[in-house]
């Protein structure tokens, strides 16, 4: 029986209508573009993104909707509409951006790929936000990046964009970076949100290897290594010893207080004492968590003992370097005794880039 109460008390018939309006193509762009326009406007204690427009375009969506955008160097992207990555990609204010997701990470592994002498391995490759562009900006070096995404939608995507931006010098490897070889996984959460649990053969999830194996058997040199894979960063190093002894490529991991303890700080925790027990100088990379245009902002770099950790669970991109002296010129900025997260509705002291957003 259908109540007469207008009340909805529960939500359930507004994501009804919501979710029935997006079904209408052109509608549904027509409501992106206005709270797009409207964003500014919106007051909001927090972030307006993650309180007001992003809940209202998520209801309009449904994780099949696929879109197509186009970089300002031409770069192609198609994508799922699934999390965060996919709604602030959709939101980004030019028609042809600069970046996918994360600009200040974006810049640093751009600027890492320029003279680099080793392929480039990523570990959590998603639809190529990051990989497409490395790929593009080591093709005249004759260098192949390596792609690992054990989900098999998001490496189809990846594969798609691969193609899309005529690309040959990407591999997709539908597997886990792991401590060791061999075992099987599956993945456990949403989409990005995913992490690496323990499965079996049986349960239709994927293999694992080494950085260690996979370099051996393709016999080739590394240069730069990306890992953002929901937990699995200290696994998949501790199966790349004999790469970082020996290669000694630049390390660009995601360190996130749900996986890592780092009450007694980011120079106590396995991951970060694993690289320095290696030789490797660790930074903080500062960056917001979203799509945000910042032309002529420098990638500023936190030392490891200098970072500003309180807050609620929260992560963020380090770098490890074997030669530090690689980090110099206006590309980069060395800051202290601030957070890594950048969020324009925090304090500016400890939150916003030096200068201003």
């Amino acid at each position: 029986m259908t109540s007469n109460d207008p009340r909805d008390l529960d939500g359930k018939r507004l994501q009804q209508a919501m979710q029935s309006l997006g079904r209408n193509p052109v509608l549904r762009s027509r409501m992106v573009a206005l709270l797009r326009e409207w964003e500014p406007e919106i007051a909001c204690e927090g972030a307006v993104r993650d309180e007001v427009t992003g809940p209202i375009i998520d209801a309009l969506h449904l994780d099949t909707d696929e879109y197509e955008k186009v970089l300002a160097d031409g770069s192609r992207f198609q994508f799922l509409y699934r999390t965060k990555i996919a709604r602030d990609f959709l939101l980004a204010p030019n028609e042809h951006p600069s970046h996918v997701w994360e600009p200040q990470t974006t810049k640093l592994l751009l600027e890492l790929s320029r003279g680099l002498t080793g392929d480039v391995l990523v570990g959590g490759a998603y639809f190529g936000d990051q990989a497409v562009l490395v790929a593009r900006a080591v093709a005249d070096a004759g260098l192949t990046v390596h792609c690992f995404e054990p989900n098999a939608q998001q490496a189809r995507m990846l594969r798609r964009n691969l193609e899309l931006n005529q690309l040959d010098n990407a591999v997709v490897n539908e597997v886990g970076l792991w401590s060791q070889s061999g075992e099987h996984m599956k993945l456990d959460g949403f989409d990005s949100f995913a992490n690496m649990v323990a499965g079996s053969a049986g349960e239709g999830g994927f293999e694992t290897t080494t950085i260690d194996d996979y370099v051996r058997h393709q016999g080739v040199r590394v240069g730069l290594i990306q890992l953002d894979i929901e937990g699995a960063e200290l696994a998949a190093l501790q199966g790349a010893r004999g790469v970082l002894a020996q290669h000694g490529p630049d390390v660009v991991f995601e360190l996130h207080r749900s996986y890592v303890d780092w009450s007694d700080g980011l120079r106590a925790t396995p991951v970060c004492r694993l690289l320095l027990d290696l030789g490797y100088t660790l930074f903080a990379v500062r960056d917001i968590n979203s799509h945000r245009e910042m032309p002529g902002q420098p990638v500023e770099l936190i030392p490891l003992d200098s970072v500003f950790l309180e807050g609620p669970p929260h992560g963020f991109n380090m770098l490890a370097l074997r030669d530090p002296g690689r980090i110099h010129g206006p590309a980069w900025r060395i800051v202290e005794g601030v957070s890594p997260k950048l969020l324009p509705h925090r304090s500016p002291r400890l939150h916003h880039p030096v200068g201003g957003f």
